[in-house]
């Protein structure tokens, strides 16, 4: 398949270098529509479309390794685009999902007209924020206190509170930061081997990661998306989650499309060795704790490779694994206002966050695409596997596609037309009812992309991984 060079195409080229794949693999992909797609000036479509595109370039490499046959790859990216935001074209028996932030989760004018961002969507980080300012629960309280914090003074103090905040840097502030060199120093995917075992063969089944388990113990929407991802091309997902964890309402939902999903407390006994059992028996283990959380209960990366040698541990954080900042929470909107990407999309009134989560979904589809990279790599030439990318990171490489000029951006349309979207989603049964959802925006030719199963609600499936 011949197309033309773009700029997408070539953002596809610096992901098949990370993933050690030939460039000319890219022959086999088509990249239609350009940006912009929506009012916005970083090039999101460019962005979003190069990520989905080496994930079907990576799932085409597996059916090579399975049957001899690569396959055509193509991405629509106006439709890669709004796949940032999908859950907001989530609709429930005809009614759409709540996607509403918290109350007080917004941006807050500090001291010398700075601006500070309050992260309050889980109650456990909105009690510790409003305990570091010392106000009730009540917006116009918690503006007049953050009015006389200076604003780095304020986000080191959400830091050290167990809160998650930022202060409002400009992109040359942030350049300047010391963090930013170790996110500037880290691949936007890391793929490392730390141990070894023999080459394990792909299961035999009529899609790329048919037979595949993966263990997810992610949370929000970066990490599960991951596992998405790798759903979408067969692969076997059960989600692990604990009662009374803060999760993501509906959205959980739109990111469990193709998982079951059990419940697990790490705390009792019990459970901790049911999880290491469920671990002796897959294939792709992911996470998106802190670095070293899991560690101490006996699931980092080198454990569970020990344990379980040939495993792939797939791991995401807020800032990377390096660097002062490496230990600190962080969100896709924490991390646009930190980095520059909030401030430069202000408006009259103040900092904004993009319309899209391009970070959360950019980030997960870069951690779907090392892990399949690993999964070809242990069938090749064995071995155990880390994959770790970053929020951070992944929004480094967004902002890295370049900016559009305001006059080509202003003008764009605030969503694609209905009747386009209409195309774009599909319908399914679940437990809770009637689900319209997103369907996968990759195009595969041998191996249609489709989710096996719908969606279930959080701790709806047995602790098991399926015959």
């Amino acid at each position: 398949m011949n197309t033309t060079r773009s700029l997408a195409h070539e953002a596809l080229d610096q992901l098949l270098d990370l993933g050690g794949l030939p460039r000319d693999l890219g022959e086999n992909v088509a990249l239609t529509g350009d940006d912009p797609v929506l009012p916005t000036r970083y090039s999101i479509g460019t962005a979003g479309a190069a990520v989905l595109a080496a994930t079907g370039v990576a799932a085409s490499e597996l059916w090579r390794l399975k049957t001899g046959r690569r396959q055509d790859v193509s991405v629509d990216i106006p439709a890669a685009a709004i796949s940032l935001r999908s859950g907001k074209y989530m609709q429930i028996n005809g009614v759409p999902a709540d996607r509403e932030f918290a109350p007080l989760m917004k941006f807050y004018p500090a001291k010398d007209g700075r601006w500070v961002f309050l992260h309050t969507n889980f109650p456990n980080l909105r009690d510790r924020a409003l305990r570091i300012l010392g106000v009730p629960d009540d917006y116009n309280a918690v503006k007049e206190a953050i009015s006389g914090w200076d604003g780095e003074a304020l986000e080191t103090a959400l830091h050290e509170g167990g809160a998650v905040g930022s202060f409002v840097r400009t992109h040359g502030e942030w350049n300047r930061h010391p963090h930013a060199a170790f996110v500037a120093g880290l691949p936007a995917v890391d793929i490392v081997r730390i141990g070894d075992a023999p080459p394990r063969p792909l299961p035999a089944g009529d899609r790329p990661l048919s037979g595949i388990r993966v263990l997810d113990l992610t949370r929000v929407i970066a990490g599960p998306t991951a596992s998405r991802t790798m759903a979408e091309h067969g692969a076997d997902v059960l989600k692990i989650t604990r009662l009374g964890l803060a999760d993501s309402g509906q959205m959980d939902l739109d990111t469990g499309i193709g998982k079951l999903s059990a419940r697990l407390d790490l705390r009792e006994k019990d459970q901790h060795a049911k999880l290491r059992e469920l671990v002796s028996n897959c294939d792709i283990f992911t996470q998106s704790y802190r670095p070293g959380t899991l560690a101490g209960r006996g699931f980092g990366p080198e454990e569970l490779a020990a344990l379980h040698p040939g495993m792939i541990y797939v791991t995401l954080s807020a800032w990377g694994h390096e660097g002062p900042w490496k230990a600190r929470r962080g969100y896709d909107t924490v991390v646009q206002a930190a980095t520059g990407m909030a401030d430069a999309s202000r408006d009259d009134t103040g900092p904004k966050h993009l319309p899209v989560s391009a970070i959360d979904y950019v980030g997960g589809n870069l951690l779907a695409y090392g892990a399949m990279i690993a999964l070809a790599r242990r069938a090749t030439e064995g071995g155990s596997w880390l994959v770790r990318a970053s929020l951070a990171g992944a929004g480094k490489w967004i902002v890295d596609r370049g900016v559009l000029p305001r006059f080509a951006y202003e003008s764009a349309p605030a969503d694609l037309p209905d009747d386009q979207i209409a195309r774009l989603c599909t319908e399914v049964d679940m437990p809770l009812g009637r689900m319209r959802y997103l369907a996968p925006i990759v195009r595969m030719s041998e191996t249609p992309t489709r989710w096996a199963r719908p969606p279930v609600p959080l701790g709806h499936s047995p602790a098991a991984w399926p015959a």
